[in-house]
């Protein structure tokens, strides 16, 4: 589930470039910051209790490392911001850290099966 979670995430933030190159007038809904921190505050809680939960499971410290730095790169990234005149650094950050996210969750999933 988490590792769909973190697909969906990734599928948000490039349908969001999308749909603001289509439909403008959705950017000031879908660009709103407060979506993207309720995410990060789900995917932390998420990440927290599913990679946590593997480690208890198989004691492989692994996935959680790399979870962390997945975690870590999209706080950060939410801290560039939309109109912060970085470029598409935020969306490549975020990009890379639901990546490494996603890399963590399929870790915790092999080492449990």
């Amino acid at each position: 589930m988490a590792v769909m979670v973190s697909g969906l995430c990734l599928v948000h933030c490039v349908s969001t470039i999308a749909f603001v190159a289509i439909l403008s007038s959705a950017g000031g809904m879908l660009l709103d910051p407060l979506i993207h921190e309720i995410g990060l505050g789900i995917a932390i809680a998420l990440g927290l209790f599913t990679l946590g939960r593997g480690v208890m499971d198989h004691g492989y410290m692994m996935p959680v490392a790399i979870g962390s730095l997945g975690l870590g790169i999209m706080m950060g990234a939410i801290t560039l911001g939309h109109d912060g005149g970085h470029g598409g650094q935020e969306i490549f950050y975020t990009m890379l850290g639901v990546g490494l996210l996603a890399l963590a969750h399929d870790l915790n999933y092999r080492a449990t099966h």
